[in-house]
């Protein structure tokens, strides 16, 4: 799905040849300031290598216009907003800016549920803890129907058992439903779902038995 070809970003990462699978969940791991999120800022085109190319299905990223790559693919960043208004209005706003219908409240009220959410849709998110916060974020990029979710750290201000379930729920969602994930993370309990892992270390990346 993702293929990267000599890659360099100023003395972060260097790349020579890497190959992301086209299904399931690739895990990233490596040491903290290794690169790990700048390679998954790279595969959402938000930052360019300083050389060589990056491949998604075959076309170079760059090739790509803006709001087309962002209803292909998605990122939840480690810091994610929440925007003014209740919760069905933070589910929708990302479909909104990409020109989408909005979803139901069937449909809004089964992503909380997948992200173990017990808030009502009329709820003001301003009121939440930090980790229903991360949660009503999650369920947001899960609302676009996109090829790839991209998750950088997503659960890090959860408990392990918390953090364990919600990812596995979330998961097994996008699984059903044949789209491809790419996840940073430092929880070894995460790696057991992963179909690839690559670790990030010493400026390259190399593909893990996972």
């Amino acid at each position: 799905m993702f293929e990267l070809k000599n890659v360099q970003f100023k003395n972060i990462l260097n790349i020579d040849n890497l190959i992301i699978d086209d299904s399931g969940l690739t895990m990233i791991i490596g040491p903290s300031g290794s690169g790990k999120s700048t390679l998954l800022k790279m595969l959402d085109d938000i930052i360019s290598p300083d050389n060589g190319e990056i491949l998604y299905k075959g076309d170079n990223i760059s090739s790509y216009k803006a709001h087309e790559l962002r209803r292909k693919i998605i990122m939840q960043s480690q810091f994610p907003a929440i925007f003014e208004g209740n919760v069905r209005d933070n589910l929708n706003i990302a479909r909104k800016f990409s020109g989408l219908a909005p979803l139901d409240d069937a449909n809004l009220k089964e992503l909380l549920n997948i992200v173990l959410l017990d808030k009502k849709l009329d709820d003001d998110p301003k009121y939440f803890s930090g980790g229903e916060k991360t949660r009503l974020s999650i369920a947001r990029v899960l609302a676009m129907d996109a090829e790839v979710y991209l998750f950088d750290e997503p659960t890090s201000s959860l408990d392990d058992e918390t953090e364990f379930n919600l990812i596995n729920k979330v998961i097994q969602y996008l699984k059903e439903k044949n789209k491809k994930i790419v996840m940073v993370s430092h929880s070894e309990k995460l790696f057991s779902l992963a179909e690839q892992v690559i670790e990030i270390n010493n400026n390259t990346a190399s593909i893990k038995e996972a």
